[in-house]
């Protein structure tokens, strides 16, 4: 389990040929990129919800972090129990579980409602906010982690490793050589994906093999490039939660924090984004041949206009009614984007690269 991949050329699977996920109506493969980004992970709930449900689109691979990577493995996991339906259904109870509302223990839920600040007036909330401002080998000794009970609740990762099914690939970040870490579906445990969602301010580093892992999210947003090579579609379909523009200037403290980690959880995706466009174009131009090298048709589901009130805080908000309403947010913007791009999908970038980048 090492630090970054080395892809080959696109359509060489790594780990030989998977069957990816296909359902009785499905007439074109993708692969996804799952961006993470806390409780806005919920939009990408709906948004695979939604295309789960049009029954149209399989999924050859995918690749992601934090909440990115959990939606992924939750998803995967639940088809190989009861396909289509059952991976809709998995990824309903996880949401569930992992509110407010859920089942947590008890000192799980006193930790969330502390980290979260959901409760006024209360002396709680003064605790948990000095406490913020320690490190968490202090302020939470015993690495409480609620995602943890809920993912070894819903995830059967012994069924996930040995099945034939879409290639899934997780960032984290390796903390003491600063490199991506991209873990493969094979080699999946309850670990990775808790280092994958390592938040360092607020959570001990998790080790695998001895070595400590933080957030993927600051390196691979998610990582794109492992899936030039665990699949042969050609299709990449970014869902994208974390907005890249912001027609405003942050002024307060938070606001200012907040847009840093906005733009720093989007910065390796803008330069993938620009090395594909980089590669299409010199093969356009016949400088890379076609034989060795295969353009990345990338194409777009996002939160813009939809998301655009949801600040960068509200991803620490676990009350169901959140999840819930960024569900059905996801849910319409995979549903236009299916009535607007579908028809591009196999045939062209419906994603303006350029425009995004720069």
């Amino acid at each position: 389990m090492g630090d970054l991949i080395t892809a080959p050329r696109a359509g060489t699977p790594a780990t030989g040929p998977v069957e990816g996920l296909r359902g009785p109506k499905v007439e074109k493969m993708v692969s996804l990129a799952l961006q993470g980004g806390g409780a806005h992970g919920a939009f990408t709930w709906g948004v695979l919800d939604a295309l789960i449900e049009d029954g149209r689109i399989g999924f050859e691979a995918m690749s992601g972090a934090s909440a990115g990577a959990m939606n992924a493995v939750v998803m995967v996991d639940g088809w190989l129990e009861g396909g289509p339906d059952g991976a809709r259904a998995a990824l309903s109870r996880f949401w569930n579980e992992v509110s407010l509302d859920g089942d947590l223990w008890p000192v799980q839920r006193g930790v969330v409602n502390g980290f979260l600040d959901l409760w006024k007036n209360n002396p709680v909330v003064d605790f948990w906010t000095r406490a913020l401002s320690t490190s968490p080998y202090v302020s939470n000794p015993l690495n409480v982690n609620p995602l943890r009970k809920a993912l070894a609740k819903h995830v059967d990762f012994e069924r996930l490793r040995g099945a034939a099914t879409s290639a899934i690939y997780v960032s984290a970040t390796n903390v003491w050589t600063g490199k991506l870490a991209v873990f493969e579906r094979e080699v999946l445990s309850l670990d990775h994906l808790m280092a994958s969602a390592c938040l360092p301010t607020v959570f001990q580093a998790v080790e695998i093999d001895g070595v400590p892992y933080w957030d993927g999210g600051y390196l691979g947003n998610p990582a794109i490039y492992p899936l030039f090579q665990g699949a042969e579609t050609r299709d990449v379909v970014l869902v994208q939660i974390n907005p890249v523009e912001r027609r405003e200037t942050p002024r307060t403290r938070e606001e200012i924090q907040n847009r840093l980690n906005e733009i720093t959880f989007n910065a390796n995706l803008m330069r993938e984004l620009r090395a594909i466009d980089f590669v299409d174009r010199l093969i356009d131009d016949g400088v890379l041949g076609r034989n060795d090298y295969k353009s990345v048709l990338v194409h777009r589901i996002d939160g813009t206009g939809a998301l655009d009130d949801y600040t960068a805080a509200s991803r620490l908000d676990a009350r169901l009614k959140m999840f819930e309403r960024l569900r059905d947010t996801g849910r319409a913007a995979a549903k236009a984007w299916l009535a607007e791009s579908y028809e591009g999908v196999g045939r062209t970038c419906t994603l303006d690269l350029r425009a995004t980048y720069q």
